[in-house]
């Protein structure tokens, strides 16, 4: 197990590398083979009429003036290292690791995101325990009544709940349980300030991403037990007079984790990546408006720095799921 972890961090740091990499070249490579200048991709962060003195002097402190490879390089060196940039009348240093600094605000990218996170995480984490219960228990409960009035109600709930987009549910529930109904609140409050309110205001986002998430659940959880209940091992454990409930818990739904367990990392990882659209929709000042920002300013530190760390999320998650296939399913480990 240890040289598997070993392997597949190897593989990660090399696909993280690769991404990195594509993602450099589809903003400073492909728009200067487009015919853009490396004058014309300054004149966009300066203001009206610049003189070219001023360009100049733009291109040279965002590094544009150089090779794409050797920008590309320092970026790279930069996160290993650290790095130190010219602003302009000053000189900084960005300590590992360094992400680059912003072409709008001239912040460093990283702290960032890190400040960030913790916002983007609380959404992710408490959305993903509704929606991971909610849905795993009404896929149970549905295959175990197939055709059933719960098993038909609760799957046309499901296809709503999938059918429905976010920025439809998550302005609904703004509209009724913030402003008619202000039962929940609007602006975001730290953990470490006030944790009810912190909870508080961030109900509505957990509940409107558990309506789509948990549909999703539901419906795999269906279909994995009803195909798993009918395997030769479940009538082997019935047979050997065991409770109901062990069957199904303890043989059945550990059976039918295999599918969830895979949804539900890549799930965890592109949330937090950043859950652009539900970050937007409730106002959360996380990593998925961050990047929003970056891409309204074409602001590309801060694109790169988001692109990496979601990357690095949903590879994590990868390894991570991988090692709990065997836990979850004694036939992995026997394969």
């Amino acid at each position: 197990m240890i040289s598997y972890i070993l392997r597949r961090t190897f593989a990660a740091v090399i696909l993280l590398l690769v991404v990195s990499a594509v993602t450099f070249a589809i903003f400073f490579l492909l728009p200067r083979l487009a015919g853009q200048t490396a004058d014309q991709m300054a004149q966009q962060y300066i203001g009206k009429s610049p003189s070219k003195a001023d360009i100049a002097a733009v291109k040279h402190n965002l590094g544009l003036d150089q090779a794409v490879y050797v920008q590309y390089w320092h970026f790279i060196k930069g996160i290993v290292v650290g790095a130190n940039y010219d602003l302009g009348p000053t000189t900084v240093h960005c300590d590992t690791p360094c992400f680059g600094y912003s072409f709008k605000t001239h912040q460093a990218v990283w702290p960032e995101l890190t400040s960030r996170l913790p916002i983007t995480f609380s959404l992710a984490a408490g959305a993903a325990v509704l929606w991971l219960v909610s849905g795993v228990a009404i896929g149970v409960i549905s295959a175990l009544k197939p055709r059933s009035l719960f098993d038909r109600t609760f799957m046309g709930i499901a296809l709503a709940g999938v059918s429905l987009p976010m920025f439809f549910t998550g302005n609904l529930a703004i509209l009724l349980f913030v402003f008619n109904w202000p039962i929940f609140g609007r602006d975001y409050v730290p953990f470490t300030e006030n944790p009810s309110q912190w909870a508080n205001t961030l109900i509505p986002a957990w509940c409107s991403l558990a309506l789509l998430y948990s549909a999703i659940y539901a419906r795999l959880t269906r279909s994995g037990m009803l195909e798993t209940m009918n395997e030769d091992f479940i009538r082997t454990a019935r047979a050997k007079g065991l409770g109901e409930r062990t069957v199904v818990v303890r043989h059945g739904l550990r059976a039918a984790l295999t599918p969830i367990i895979t949804v539900f990392g890549m799930d965890i990882g592109l949330l937090l990546g950043g859950a652009v659209i539900t970050e937007s929709v409730f106002s959360l000042p996380g990593i998925g408006q961050y990047a929003v920002q970056g891409i309204t300013d074409n602001d590309l530190p801060k694109i790169l720095g988001v692109t990496l760390l979601a990357a690095f999320f949903v590879v994590i998650a990868n390894l991570l799921v991988d090692v709990l296939y065997a836990a979850a399913d004694p036939r992995v480990r026997l394969s």
